[in-house]
């Protein structure tokens, strides 16, 4: 293979691998920040231990983030060096913001968090909890400006002597429609992913009759958030699907493998395509609900693949710029039925609490497996918002394959790209046992010590 299609799958590997743990550290933050506040409102010591059980799993999730996060940044000089030359001097910016203010807020007072139990005063302590949930939002909100950037550029020229692009206005950069429609989406998969995973350990104790007290509320707030967060990721998924059809109607056309321009447009139940993945053989589509979908009314316009082709060809060139449908239409597939899914898991969660039933549900063995939904679910739309840009790396102005280190091999790829893989299957597999043990140990393994503790370390080894 040639060295973009090596570059983009080690790239594509590696983000995929640390967008696990994002969502679930975003959602977990604002969790543990509110349980930690029914503990200082009421001083019981079911709140501490919920507090205490649940923070260890975000402690653990988020050491996972930083160290995959660690090795996105280095890619972007190792292997994509001529896209941080052409555009570095706008996308350094959010990234420079992220690290030196977000992200140093969020571990500084992280740290605070851990270390000041019964050492600090308890309103800072508490704070400091709210201090991280909120950094880490604001971090997820500069990567997502320099992301938005990439799907829809602005506030900048093209130096006429350098020939990179310049920033030239900040305000218009960190104003981007597109990172606005993207933040809400993704903060509220944040909070079903974390919902999800609060429900599943949960359900998993209460079926084994362990610290019932402790695992039903915390399955009581998980649900009720998780509820919320299903319902907001739809509303805001929506508006950032009007938002697409506006900037990027090509990504549009291939989420809906929609080759033919309609008005009113139909919404594709199922489409198969051929080997190509650029072709399709036959398809179940519904009148009306794509321009339902892209109007908010059921006509409208939605320009297809083919007349997009043309355009596109007239405006920039010869070439294809028709991403591959596979992976844009069936990513996006994965993170919608899995929201409709998230949805009514969610409901049926609910139902428990307002019946009071929750102990003692029928389905409890369901949500420890349902902990997966979202994390398919924000894989899916990654996919589907990476994939559906290409060929472009920023749109209409840098392709993919112009973006690659030009110092490259693929022996060179190829040996980072299995030395990457040997690593961070190693890492998931000390991950998911740090995980499962902790979480069935339950908070009987953070009353013996907390994080900050001596009786901690032995934990860290499982040899408690």
């Amino acid at each position: 293979m040639d060295i973009v299609t090596l570059s983009r799958l080690q790239f594509g590997m590696t983000t995929i691998y640390h967008f696990l743990f994002v969502p679930l550290t975003l959602g977990m933050g604002w969790f543990v920040a509110l349980m930690h506040t029914m503990y200082f409102r009421t001083g019981e010591e079911k709140w501490k231990r919920m507090t205490k059980f649940w923070g260890k799993l975000l402690l653990i999730n988020f050491a996972m983030g930083v160290a995959t996060g660690i090795v996105q940044e280095f890619q972007f000089g190792m292997n994509w060096s001529e896209y941080s030359r052409f555009v570095g001097d706008i996308f350094g910016a959010p990234l420079a913001i992220e690290a030196l203010v977000a992200f140093f807020l969020e571990s500084t007072f992280l740290g605070v968090w851990i270390f000041g139990w019964e050492r600090v005063d308890r309103r800072l302590h508490l704070a400091s909890i709210w201090l991280v949930a909120i950094a880490s939002n604001l971090s997820a909100i500069w990567i997502l400006i320099a992301n938005a950037f990439m799907q829809h550029p602005v506030g900048y020229i093209i130096n006429a002597k350098t020939g990179y692009l310049q920033l030239v206005d900040f305000f218009a950069l960190i104003g981007n429609s597109k990172a606005w429609v993207m933040f809400p989406h993704t903060i509220a998969a944040s909070l079903a992913t974390a919902a999800f995973f609060i429900m599943g350990i949960s359900a998993y104790h209460l079926m084994r009759k362990r610290d019932v007290d402790i695992f039903k509320h915390s399955f009581q707030l998980a649900a009720v958030i998780g509820l919320i967060a299903a319902m907001m990721s739809t509303w805001s998924g929506h508006q950032q699907g009007i938002e697409v059809l506006q900037s990027q109607p090509m990504k549009m056309a291939s989420i809906e493998a929609l080759w033919k321009t309609e008005d009113p447009a139909s919404f594709s139940i199922l489409t198969i395509g051929d080997l190509s993945g650029k072709k399709e053989v036959w398809s179940i589509r519904v009148p009306y609900v794509l321009s339902l979908i892209s109007y908010n009314q059921l006509t409208g316009e939605v320009r297809g693949v083919e007349d997009l082709q043309k355009e596109y060809e007239a405006k920039y060139g010869p070439g294809d710029y028709i991403p591959l449908m596979v992976f844009t239409y069936w990513g996006f597939r994965f993170m919608f039925y899995s929201g409709i899914l998230m949805f009514f898991l969610a409901l049926y969660g609910v139902y428990t609490v307002y019946r009071g039933t929750v102990e003692k549900m029928r389905f409890a063995w369901v949500f420890p497996y349902a902990i997966a939904v979202p994390f398919i679910a924000n894989t899916g739309g990654w996919v589907m918002t990476e994939m559906g840009r290409q060929p472009w790396i920023v749109q209409g102005l840098m392709k993919t394959e112009q973006a690659v280190s030009p110092n490259l091999t693929p022996g060179m790829i190829l040996f980072s790209l299995i030395g990457f893989f040997v690593l961070y299957v190693s890492l998931i597999v000390a991950d998911i046992y740090l995980l499962g043990n902790f979480s069935k140990q339950g908070p009987d393994a953070t009353d013996r010590g907390f994080i900050g503790e001596p009786a901690f370390i032995p934990l860290i080894g499982g040899q408690d």
